[in-house]
Protein backbone atom coordinates (compact mmCIF):
# COMPACT_ATOMS: atom_id res chain seq x y z
CA UNK A 1 0.00 0.00 0.00
CA UNK A 2 1.22 3.27 -1.20
CA UNK A 3 -0.74 5.42 0.67
CA UNK A 4 1.59 8.17 1.52
CA UNK A 5 2.97 8.44 -1.14
CA UNK A 6 -0.20 9.06 -2.92
CA UNK A 7 -0.84 11.67 0.00
CA UNK A 8 2.62 13.31 -1.42
CA UNK A 9 1.86 13.31 -4.76
CA UNK A 10 -1.44 15.45 -4.06
CA UNK A 11 -3.62 13.65 -2.04
CA UNK A 12 -2.08 14.66 0.66
CA UNK A 13 -2.52 17.95 1.66
CA UNK A 14 3.61 18.09 6.15
CA UNK A 15 3.47 20.67 7.10
CA UNK A 16 2.16 21.98 7.89
CA UNK A 17 2.28 22.27 8.37
CA UNK A 18 3.05 25.53 6.02
CA UNK A 19 4.36 28.33 3.86
CA UNK A 20 1.45 29.04 0.85
CA UNK A 21 1.85 31.30 -2.01
CA UNK A 22 -1.18 32.50 -3.19
CA UNK A 23 -1.53 33.18 -6.45
CA UNK A 24 -4.08 35.76 -7.09
CA UNK A 25 -5.86 35.41 -10.83
CA UNK A 26 -7.83 38.11 -11.51
CA UNK A 27 -9.61 40.07 -14.19
CA UNK A 28 -7.28 42.25 -16.71
CA UNK A 29 -7.34 45.34 -14.22
CA UNK A 30 -4.93 44.07 -12.29
CA UNK A 31 -6.96 44.50 -9.06
CA UNK A 32 -6.68 41.86 -6.65
CA UNK A 33 -10.53 41.97 -6.57
CA UNK A 34 -12.64 40.75 -8.63
CA UNK A 35 -11.94 42.05 -12.43
CA UNK A 36 -14.68 42.79 -14.92
CA UNK A 37 -12.50 43.26 -17.81
CA UNK A 38 -11.12 39.89 -20.27
CA UNK A 39 -8.43 41.62 -22.74
CA UNK A 40 -8.05 39.01 -26.00
CA UNK A 41 -4.60 38.55 -27.36
CA UNK A 42 -3.02 38.49 -30.80
CA UNK A 43 -4.10 34.87 -30.56
CA UNK A 44 -7.93 35.22 -29.42
CA UNK A 45 -7.45 33.98 -25.49
CA UNK A 46 -8.35 35.79 -22.95
CA UNK A 47 -5.93 37.04 -20.43
CA UNK A 48 -6.25 37.41 -17.01
CA UNK A 49 -3.54 38.34 -13.94
CA UNK A 50 -1.75 36.62 -11.11
CA UNK A 51 -0.17 38.20 -8.28
CA UNK A 52 1.68 35.89 -5.74
CA UNK A 53 1.57 36.32 -2.25
CA UNK A 54 2.67 34.24 0.87
CA UNK A 55 1.76 32.97 4.79
CA UNK A 56 2.91 30.25 6.70
CA UNK A 57 0.79 29.28 10.11
CA UNK A 58 3.78 27.51 11.77
CA UNK A 59 4.11 25.22 14.87
CA UNK A 60 8.19 25.29 15.22
CA UNK A 61 8.38 29.11 16.35
CA UNK A 62 10.07 30.29 19.54
CA UNK A 63 9.60 30.49 22.39
CA UNK A 64 8.38 26.90 22.29
CA UNK A 65 10.04 25.61 19.23
CA UNK A 66 13.83 25.29 18.09
CA UNK A 67 13.34 28.78 15.13
CA UNK A 68 13.21 31.80 16.15
CA UNK A 69 13.23 32.86 12.20
CA UNK A 70 13.80 30.59 8.82
CA UNK A 71 14.77 32.80 5.89
CA UNK A 72 14.22 31.99 2.40
CA UNK A 73 15.14 33.85 -0.82
CA UNK A 74 12.74 33.71 -3.73
CA UNK A 75 13.61 33.96 -7.20
CA UNK A 76 10.71 33.05 -8.44
CA UNK A 77 7.15 30.96 -9.47
CA UNK A 78 6.14 29.77 -12.72
CA UNK A 79 3.14 28.11 -14.01
CA UNK A 80 2.65 25.37 -17.00
CA UNK A 81 -0.54 24.01 -18.32
CA UNK A 82 1.28 20.70 -19.18
CA UNK A 83 1.71 18.04 -16.11
CA UNK A 84 4.59 16.47 -17.74
CA UNK A 85 6.74 19.48 -18.74
CA UNK A 86 10.17 19.40 -17.74
CA UNK A 87 12.34 22.23 -16.25
CA UNK A 88 13.85 22.82 -19.78
CA UNK A 89 11.00 22.56 -21.88
CA UNK A 90 9.14 25.42 -23.14
CA UNK A 91 5.91 26.78 -22.28
CA UNK A 92 6.61 28.04 -18.53
CA UNK A 93 4.56 31.06 -17.84
CA UNK A 94 6.69 33.46 -15.47
CA UNK A 95 4.54 35.24 -12.36
CA UNK A 96 7.14 36.92 -11.48
CA UNK A 97 9.55 38.45 -13.47
CA UNK A 98 10.82 40.87 -11.10
CA UNK A 99 12.16 38.41 -8.76
CA UNK A 100 14.79 36.97 -11.20
CA UNK A 101 16.25 40.19 -10.96
CA UNK A 102 15.88 41.32 -7.06
CA UNK A 103 15.33 37.82 -5.28
CA UNK A 104 12.92 38.34 -2.05
CA UNK A 105 14.19 37.47 1.58
CA UNK A 106 11.50 36.07 3.62
CA UNK A 107 11.22 34.57 7.22
CA UNK A 108 8.45 32.02 6.91
CA UNK A 109 7.93 32.34 10.51
CA UNK A 110 7.57 36.15 10.55
CA UNK A 111 4.01 37.79 11.43
CA UNK A 112 1.31 37.80 9.12
CA UNK A 113 0.10 41.18 8.33
CA UNK A 114 -3.32 40.69 7.46
CA UNK A 115 -4.51 37.38 9.54
CA UNK A 116 -3.07 34.86 6.25
CA UNK A 117 -0.30 36.73 4.29
CA UNK A 118 3.45 37.29 5.08
CA UNK A 119 4.36 39.43 1.90
CA UNK A 120 3.38 40.23 -2.29
CA UNK A 121 5.97 39.59 -4.62
CA UNK A 122 5.81 41.74 -7.08
CA UNK A 123 3.27 43.01 -9.15
CA UNK A 124 0.34 41.34 -10.67
CA UNK A 125 1.26 39.45 -13.76
CA UNK A 126 -0.51 39.04 -17.26
CA UNK A 127 -2.08 35.00 -17.61
CA UNK A 128 -3.35 33.65 -20.84
CA UNK A 129 -7.00 31.50 -20.20
CA UNK A 130 -6.09 28.01 -19.80
CA UNK A 131 -5.77 25.17 -17.55
CA UNK A 132 -2.65 25.02 -15.54
CA UNK A 133 -1.38 21.76 -14.17
CA UNK A 134 2.24 22.42 -12.73
CA UNK A 135 4.11 24.66 -11.05
CA UNK A 136 7.84 25.35 -9.64
CA UNK A 137 8.51 27.69 -6.90
CA UNK A 138 12.87 28.67 -7.20
CA UNK A 139 14.87 29.78 -4.39
CA UNK A 140 18.21 31.45 -4.67
CA UNK A 141 21.26 30.19 -3.39
CA UNK A 142 22.71 33.81 -3.29
CA UNK A 143 21.39 37.31 -2.43
CA UNK A 144 21.69 41.23 -3.20
CA UNK A 145 25.06 43.03 -1.75
CA UNK A 146 24.91 45.62 0.64
CA UNK A 147 21.76 44.30 2.44
CA UNK A 148 21.41 43.72 5.62
CA UNK A 149 21.11 39.98 5.40
CA UNK A 150 20.27 38.48 8.78
CA UNK A 151 21.64 35.23 7.28
CA UNK A 152 24.85 36.57 6.95
CA UNK A 153 26.43 35.66 3.59
CA UNK A 154 23.47 33.25 3.10
CA UNK A 155 20.49 33.57 1.10
CA UNK A 156 18.60 30.89 3.42
CA UNK A 157 18.76 30.09 6.96
CA UNK A 158 17.59 29.00 10.55
CA UNK A 159 17.91 31.33 13.15
CA UNK A 160 17.81 29.16 16.57
CA UNK A 161 15.85 29.71 19.33
CA UNK A 162 18.75 29.36 21.72
CA UNK A 163 20.65 32.02 19.68
CA UNK A 164 23.04 31.85 16.68
CA UNK A 165 22.60 31.04 13.20
CA UNK A 166 22.93 28.19 10.22
CA UNK A 167 22.69 27.82 6.75
CA UNK A 168 20.13 25.93 5.43
CA UNK A 169 21.54 23.66 2.31
CA UNK A 170 19.25 23.52 -0.66
CA UNK A 171 18.25 21.07 -2.55
CA UNK A 172 17.66 21.45 -6.49
CA UNK A 173 15.36 24.56 -5.66
CA UNK A 174 18.23 26.84 -7.14
CA UNK A 175 18.21 25.05 -10.54
CA UNK A 176 14.98 23.36 -11.33
CA UNK A 177 12.66 25.06 -9.19
CA UNK A 178 10.42 23.11 -6.03
CA UNK A 179 8.18 21.03 -8.13
CA UNK A 180 4.04 20.92 -7.66
CA UNK A 181 2.45 18.73 -10.19
CA UNK A 182 -0.99 18.26 -11.00
CA UNK A 183 -1.07 15.69 -8.08
CA UNK A 184 -0.21 18.11 -5.72
CA UNK A 185 -2.57 20.40 -7.19
CA UNK A 186 -6.40 20.34 -5.70
CA UNK A 187 -8.50 18.95 -8.82
CA UNK A 188 -5.67 17.93 -10.65
CA UNK A 189 -4.90 21.93 -11.50
CA UNK A 190 -7.09 25.25 -11.87
CA UNK A 191 -8.20 26.66 -14.55
CA UNK A 192 -8.29 30.62 -15.67
CA UNK A 193 -11.37 32.00 -17.95
CA UNK A 194 -10.99 35.14 -19.28
CA UNK A 195 -12.12 38.27 -17.11
CA UNK A 196 -11.88 35.76 -13.89
CA UNK A 197 -10.77 36.06 -10.60
CA UNK A 198 -9.19 33.00 -8.91
CA UNK A 199 -6.69 32.46 -5.89
CA UNK A 200 -3.99 29.92 -5.48
CA UNK A 201 -2.72 28.66 -2.39
CA UNK A 202 0.47 26.76 -2.39
CA UNK A 203 1.24 25.06 1.02
CA UNK A 204 5.03 25.05 1.94
CA UNK A 205 5.04 23.13 5.39
CA UNK A 206 8.20 24.55 6.53
CA UNK A 207 8.71 22.51 10.15
CA UNK A 208 7.78 19.01 8.43
CA UNK A 209 10.37 20.27 5.34
CA UNK A 210 13.46 20.84 8.05
CA UNK A 211 15.49 18.16 8.46
CA UNK A 212 18.38 18.37 10.99
CA UNK A 213 21.60 16.59 9.41
CA UNK A 214 23.84 14.17 11.49
CA UNK A 215 26.84 17.05 11.66
CA UNK A 216 24.13 19.37 13.25
CA UNK A 217 23.57 21.54 9.95
CA UNK A 218 20.24 21.95 8.68
CA UNK A 219 18.75 21.21 5.06
CA UNK A 220 15.30 21.50 3.10
CA UNK A 221 13.69 19.05 1.97
CA UNK A 222 10.08 20.60 0.73
CA UNK A 223 6.56 19.23 1.21
CA UNK A 224 4.17 21.10 -1.10
CA UNK A 225 0.80 20.86 -2.03
CA UNK A 226 -1.81 23.94 -3.63
CA UNK A 227 -5.26 24.23 -4.36
CA UNK A 228 -7.90 27.44 -5.03
CA UNK A 229 -8.54 29.56 -2.32
CA UNK A 230 -10.46 33.11 -1.91
CA UNK A 231 -8.78 35.28 -0.07
CA UNK A 232 -11.59 37.11 1.61
CA UNK A 233 -13.73 34.00 3.57
CA UNK A 234 -11.69 30.97 3.68
CA UNK A 235 -11.03 30.12 6.49
CA UNK A 236 -11.62 27.57 9.29
CA UNK A 237 -11.21 28.19 13.10
CA UNK A 238 -12.02 27.51 16.52
CA UNK A 239 -11.28 27.45 20.36
CA UNK A 240 -9.10 24.19 21.84
CA UNK A 241 -10.82 24.03 25.44
CA UNK A 242 -10.68 21.53 28.21
CA UNK A 243 -13.69 19.64 28.56
CA UNK A 244 -13.88 19.49 32.13
CA UNK A 245 -13.16 23.46 32.65
CA UNK A 246 -14.61 24.76 29.31
CA UNK A 247 -11.50 27.12 29.20
CA UNK A 248 -7.89 27.04 27.25
CA UNK A 249 -5.82 24.25 28.51
CA UNK A 250 -3.06 24.99 30.66
CA UNK A 251 -0.56 24.10 27.94
CA UNK A 252 -0.20 23.66 24.48
CA UNK A 253 -2.58 22.21 21.82
CA UNK A 254 -1.26 21.28 18.21
CA UNK A 255 -4.02 21.72 15.52
CA UNK A 256 -3.76 20.20 11.99
CA UNK A 257 -6.08 20.24 8.88
CA UNK A 258 -6.36 16.85 7.35
CA UNK A 259 -8.26 16.11 4.03
CA UNK A 260 -8.56 12.24 2.43
CA UNK A 261 -6.22 10.63 0.15
CA UNK A 262 -7.71 8.24 -2.40
CA UNK A 263 -7.33 5.18 0.02
CA UNK A 264 -9.23 7.14 2.32
CA UNK A 265 -6.63 8.14 4.54
CA UNK A 266 -6.74 11.59 6.46
CA UNK A 267 -3.54 13.32 5.89
CA UNK A 268 -2.33 16.39 6.96
CA UNK A 269 -2.74 19.55 4.87
CA UNK A 270 -1.96 22.35 7.28
CA UNK A 271 -0.70 22.92 11.18
CA UNK A 272 -0.52 24.78 13.52
CA UNK A 273 -0.66 25.87 17.48
CA UNK A 274 -3.19 27.11 19.30
CA UNK A 275 -2.61 30.46 21.15
CA UNK A 276 -2.32 31.01 24.90
CA UNK A 277 -6.97 31.74 24.83
CA UNK A 278 -6.70 28.08 22.56
CA UNK A 279 -7.54 30.17 19.36
CA UNK A 280 -6.42 28.84 16.21
CA UNK A 281 -7.20 29.62 12.19
CA UNK A 282 -6.19 28.12 8.70
CA UNK A 283 -6.06 30.26 6.40
CA UNK A 284 -6.41 30.91 3.04
CA UNK A 285 -7.95 27.51 2.43
CA UNK A 286 -8.78 25.52 -1.08
CA UNK A 287 -12.56 24.78 -1.24
CA UNK A 288 -13.44 21.74 0.16
CA UNK A 289 -14.28 19.34 2.88
CA UNK A 290 -11.98 18.84 6.11
CA UNK A 291 -11.26 17.40 9.42
CA UNK A 292 -9.53 18.98 12.28
CA UNK A 293 -7.06 17.11 14.59
CA UNK A 294 -5.89 18.42 17.76
CA UNK A 295 -3.89 16.49 20.13
CA UNK A 296 -2.58 18.28 23.22
CA UNK A 297 -0.36 18.18 26.84
CA UNK A 298 -1.62 20.56 29.68
CA UNK A 299 0.53 21.38 33.27
CA UNK A 300 1.00 19.00 35.44
CA UNK A 301 1.75 15.97 32.97
CA UNK A 302 -1.67 15.93 31.68
CA UNK A 303 -1.74 14.17 28.13
CA UNK A 304 -5.35 14.82 25.98
CA UNK A 305 -6.92 12.18 23.89
CA UNK A 306 -6.87 13.21 20.24
CA UNK A 307 -10.50 15.21 19.38
CA UNK A 308 -11.09 14.92 15.85
CA UNK A 309 -13.98 17.53 13.90
CA UNK A 310 -15.17 15.97 10.65
CA UNK A 311 -16.59 17.48 7.73
CA UNK A 312 -15.47 21.23 8.11
CA UNK A 313 -14.98 23.83 5.74
CA UNK A 314 -13.61 27.30 4.56
CA UNK A 315 -15.32 29.74 6.18
CA UNK A 316 -16.79 27.23 9.08
CA UNK A 317 -16.22 28.97 12.87
CA UNK A 318 -15.59 25.12 15.00
CA UNK A 319 -16.65 27.20 17.81
CA UNK A 320 -15.30 24.93 20.94
CA UNK A 321 -13.24 22.59 20.57
CA UNK A 322 -13.46 20.17 23.53
CA UNK A 323 -10.09 18.17 24.73
CA UNK A 324 -10.25 15.29 27.36
CA UNK A 325 -7.77 14.27 29.67
CA UNK A 326 -6.63 10.51 29.62
CA UNK A 327 -8.91 8.91 32.55
CA UNK A 328 -5.48 8.76 35.41
CA UNK A 329 -4.91 12.86 35.42
CA UNK A 330 -1.06 11.62 36.13
CA UNK A 331 -1.18 9.37 33.44
CA UNK A 332 2.11 10.30 31.04
CA UNK A 333 2.67 10.27 27.09
CA UNK A 334 2.99 7.03 25.48
CA UNK A 335 6.47 6.56 23.75
CA UNK A 336 7.16 4.60 20.54
CA UNK A 337 10.48 4.18 19.38
CA UNK A 338 11.82 2.26 16.05
CA UNK A 339 13.82 2.65 13.55
CA UNK A 340 14.39 3.19 9.68
CA UNK A 341 16.84 1.26 7.37
CA UNK A 342 17.50 2.29 3.42
CA UNK A 343 19.41 -0.18 0.86
CA UNK A 344 20.28 0.24 -2.96
CA UNK A 345 19.41 -2.26 -5.27
CA UNK A 346 22.89 -4.10 -4.60
CA UNK A 347 22.03 -4.02 -0.95
CA UNK A 348 24.44 -1.81 0.36
CA UNK A 349 23.57 1.16 2.59
CA UNK A 350 22.60 4.13 1.18
CA UNK A 351 21.53 7.61 2.35
CA UNK A 352 17.25 8.36 2.05
CA UNK A 353 14.64 11.55 3.60
CA UNK A 354 12.10 9.71 5.73
CA UNK A 355 8.97 11.35 6.24
CA UNK A 356 7.42 9.60 9.43
CA UNK A 357 4.01 9.87 10.74
CA UNK A 358 1.25 8.53 12.96
CA UNK A 359 -1.91 6.61 11.78
CA UNK A 360 -4.67 5.39 13.41
CA UNK A 361 -7.59 3.82 12.92
CA UNK A 362 -10.71 5.81 14.78
CA UNK A 363 -13.66 3.88 13.28
CA UNK A 364 -14.68 1.43 10.79
CA UNK A 365 -13.33 2.72 7.76
CA UNK A 366 -12.04 6.01 8.94
CA UNK A 367 -7.88 6.71 9.69
CA UNK A 368 -6.88 9.82 10.40
CA UNK A 369 -3.04 11.06 10.79
CA UNK A 370 -2.70 11.58 14.48
CA UNK A 371 0.20 14.83 14.97
CA UNK A 372 3.16 14.62 17.65
CA UNK A 373 2.27 15.95 21.08
CA UNK A 374 3.57 19.42 21.02
CA UNK A 375 6.78 19.19 23.13
CA UNK A 376 9.85 21.10 23.28
CA UNK A 377 11.75 18.44 21.15
CA UNK A 378 8.62 17.73 18.95
CA UNK A 379 7.47 20.74 17.34
CA UNK A 380 6.23 19.31 13.92
CA UNK A 381 3.43 17.46 12.90
CA UNK A 382 5.37 14.37 11.73
CA UNK A 383 8.75 13.12 11.62
CA UNK A 384 11.55 14.29 8.80
CA UNK A 385 14.36 11.83 9.01
CA UNK A 386 17.79 11.37 7.29
CA UNK A 387 19.17 8.10 7.51
CA UNK A 388 23.18 7.83 7.48
CA UNK A 389 25.79 4.86 7.70
CA UNK A 390 26.13 3.93 11.33
CA UNK A 391 27.59 1.07 13.57
CA UNK A 392 24.24 0.19 14.76
CA UNK A 393 22.62 -0.06 11.41
CA UNK A 394 21.76 -3.71 10.39
CA UNK A 395 24.12 -5.26 7.61
CA UNK A 396 24.01 -3.72 3.87
CA UNK A 397 21.87 -0.51 5.38
CA UNK A 398 21.59 3.13 6.00
CA UNK A 399 19.29 3.91 9.19
CA UNK A 400 18.09 6.42 11.54
CA UNK A 401 16.63 5.77 15.05
CA UNK A 402 13.39 7.48 16.64
CA UNK A 403 11.51 8.18 19.63
CA UNK A 404 8.23 9.96 19.56
CA UNK A 405 5.55 10.55 21.58
CA UNK A 406 1.24 10.19 21.44
CA UNK A 407 -1.64 10.11 23.25
CA UNK A 408 -2.51 6.96 24.51
CA UNK A 409 -5.95 7.44 25.22
CA UNK A 410 -8.90 6.99 22.28
CA UNK A 411 -9.52 9.34 20.03
CA UNK A 412 -13.05 11.75 20.76
CA UNK A 413 -14.66 12.11 17.22
CA UNK A 414 -17.54 14.45 16.23
CA UNK A 415 -19.06 16.24 13.17
CA UNK A 416 -19.43 19.97 12.73
CA UNK A 417 -22.29 21.67 13.25
CA UNK A 418 -22.88 25.45 13.08
CA UNK A 419 -24.77 24.90 16.52
CA UNK A 420 -21.79 23.65 18.10
CA UNK A 421 -19.90 20.02 17.69
CA UNK A 422 -20.59 17.23 20.39
CA UNK A 423 -18.06 14.79 20.29
CA UNK A 424 -17.72 10.87 21.70
CA UNK A 425 -14.97 9.05 22.58
CA UNK A 426 -14.33 5.89 19.87
CA UNK A 427 -14.77 2.34 20.59
CA UNK A 428 -11.74 1.99 19.44
CA UNK A 429 -8.84 1.59 21.55
CA UNK A 430 -5.57 3.67 20.84
CA UNK A 431 -3.60 2.08 18.23
CA UNK A 432 -0.98 3.11 15.97
CA UNK A 433 0.78 2.10 12.79
CA UNK A 434 3.78 4.31 12.10
CA UNK A 435 4.16 5.23 7.96
CA UNK A 436 7.00 6.32 6.48
CA UNK A 437 8.04 7.70 2.39
CA UNK A 438 11.39 8.01 1.25
CA UNK A 439 12.96 10.55 -0.71
CA UNK A 440 15.78 10.86 -2.83
CA UNK A 441 18.47 13.20 -0.89
CA UNK A 442 18.56 17.09 -2.42
CA UNK A 443 16.41 16.28 -4.88
CA UNK A 444 13.96 18.69 -3.59
CA UNK A 445 10.63 16.02 -2.98
CA UNK A 446 11.63 12.87 -5.65
CA UNK A 447 10.44 10.22 -4.41
CA UNK A 448 12.91 7.22 -3.26
CA UNK A 449 13.03 3.51 -3.17
CA UNK A 450 11.21 0.38 -4.07
CA UNK A 451 7.96 0.77 -2.86
CA UNK A 452 9.01 4.39 -1.95
CA UNK A 453 6.04 3.39 1.18
CA UNK A 454 6.77 1.64 4.30
CA UNK A 455 3.99 1.01 7.12
CA UNK A 456 4.44 -1.07 10.07
CA UNK A 457 2.11 -3.04 11.85
CA UNK A 458 -0.24 -1.39 14.24
CA UNK A 459 0.87 -1.16 18.17
CA UNK A 460 -0.91 -0.32 21.46
CA UNK A 461 0.28 2.75 22.84
CA UNK A 462 0.71 2.70 27.01
CA UNK A 463 1.21 5.27 29.17
CA UNK A 464 4.52 6.11 30.33
CA UNK A 465 5.70 3.09 28.57
CA UNK A 466 8.14 2.82 25.88
CA UNK A 467 6.70 0.46 22.36
CA UNK A 468 8.86 -0.46 20.05
CA UNK A 469 7.39 -0.22 16.02
CA UNK A 470 8.34 -2.34 13.53
CA UNK A 471 11.46 -1.17 10.82
CA UNK A 472 10.70 0.96 8.46
CA UNK A 473 12.71 -1.50 5.30
CA UNK A 474 13.35 0.73 2.72
CA UNK A 475 15.53 -1.31 -0.05
CA UNK A 476 15.90 -0.17 -4.24
CA UNK A 477 16.85 3.11 -2.80
CA UNK A 478 19.01 5.05 -5.29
Amino acid sequence: MNRLGEALRGKMFGLPVLLGLVVVVAGAVGALVVGCSSNVGSGGIGTGMVAVHLSDPATCQAPNGPFAHVYVTISDVQVHTSSTASATDAGWVDLTPNLSKAPMQIDLLGPATNGCFLAQLGAAQELEAGTYQQLRVILSSTVAQGTNNPCGSAANCVVLTAGGSSPLALSSETQTGIKIPSGQIANGGFTVAAGQTKDLDIDFNTCISIVKQGNGTFRLKPVLHAGEVSTTSSSINGVVVDSGTNKAIAGSAMVALEQKDSAGIDRIVMTTMADSTGAFVFCPLPAGTYDVVVVGTGAAGVVYSPTVVTGASPGNALGNVPMHALPVVSAAAATLSGQVTSANGASAGTIADVQVSALETVATGFTITVPLLPTTTQTSAALALETAASGSCPSGTDCVSYSIQLPAGATFVGAYSASGTTVTQSSLAASYAMDGIAFVPSSGSTLDCTPSEQTSAAVTPVPAVTTTVATLKFSGCQ
